[in-house]
This record gives structure tokens, sequence and C-alpha cells, in this order.
């Protein structure tokens, strides 16, 4: 077993290593553009969406509850449409600061428990292959399988969530990397 003391440097500099590529793909690289749409007449839907009060909060369209489902209006309602989910966030422009330091934590947290489960399961001095696999595992289903449910129960499309996988399974192979490559003699 090797303590989570002994893994501090892989933990902070893969999660550094992961937020500087993760922004590069964000930012330089072009394959996320295609990630949201405009709303058609934009500016009557926010004006009719400000004037309900909606306040900060998630919201399914038709609403009803698990009774209500089968009811012929609901019915009627799904067959109208719009149906999908709406995330309201709080008043005024994104909070860039707050989320990049929120997305370096959960780097953080990620490589944290990248270092328990390979320190409990890789002894040390183990080569860079066996160190690699376990930490490149544990962190692609932290970074690329969690997005799936996103697809599957919040109607993002799968276009999107394979370019999160993707997307995830780059930080995971960064993660397993530094890990390897620091892994205690």
């Amino acid at each position: 077993m090797v303590p989570l003391s002994a893994l501090w440097l892989p933990i902070v500099l893969s999660a550094v290593i992961v937020f500087v590529a993760s922004s590069i793909m964000h930012m330089v690289l072009t394959y996320h553009r295609s990630n949201y749409g405009r709303l058609p007449d934009e500016d009557k839907v926010l004006d009719t969406l400000r004037a309900a009060g909606l306040q900060r909060g998630l919201y399914m369209f038709p609403f009803c509850t698990m009774k209500e489902m089968k009811s012929p209006a609901a019915m009627e309602k799904y067959k109208r449409g719009p149906v999908g989910s709406l995330t309201v966030l709080p008043l005024g422009p994104p909070a860039m600061p707050k989320f990049l330091g929120l997305w370096f934590v959960y780097c953080l947290l990620v490589g944290f428990f990248v270092a328990y489960l390979t320190g409990h399961t890789v002894p040390v001095g183990a080569h860079y292959p066996a160190v690699f696999r376990v930490a490149g595992t544990a962190a692609f289903l932290a970074y690329g399988l969690g997005v799936l449910p996103n697809a599957v129960w919040k109607g993002q499309t799968w276009s999107m969530t394979i370019k999160e996988v993707i997307d995830g399974l780059v930080y995971a192979l960064l993660t397993a990397g530094t890990f390897g490559w620091l892994w205690p003699r």
C-alpha cells in the first residue's frame, strides 16, 4: 500500500495538467463550439421567461407527476411540445473565475480518489504500465463515464456527450501518465 501522503505531487500535478489541457481543448480547439444552439426568437423567449419570474433551478416541461404522466391532458402537452428541461442560473454574466476554481477543485478531488484507489492496489516500485492502467481506469470513471447520464436523463445530445467522453479519456490518460511518472520507487 502507498500512503496518500506519498502521492500529493501526482494529485496536484495531474489536476494542474488536466486543468490546462481542458482550457486548451475548450478555448483553442473548435470541436465544442457546436454544443449549444441559440433559441429561436431569443429576445421574445427571454421576455416570456422573465415575466414568469423563474428563479434559479432546474425545470422540466411539460411538468407532471408520475401519476399524471399517462393522463390525456399530459399526453396532449407532450404531443404538442416542446418537451425539455431548463437550467436557470443566477443573474449576471457567467462567473468564470468561480467555475474555473470549482473545476480545479474537482480535478484535485479526482486526483485524490485516483491516488486512494491506485495506492491501495499498486505497490511501491510498480512499473509504469501497472500504475498507468489502474490510475487511468479510475480517472476515466470520473472524467469520462460520469457524463453519460446527461444524455440518458437530461436530453443532452449524444454528439455532445461523445465529445465529453473523449475529453474525459484525454484527461484520464494525462492523469494516468502523471501518476505513472511520479509513482514512488
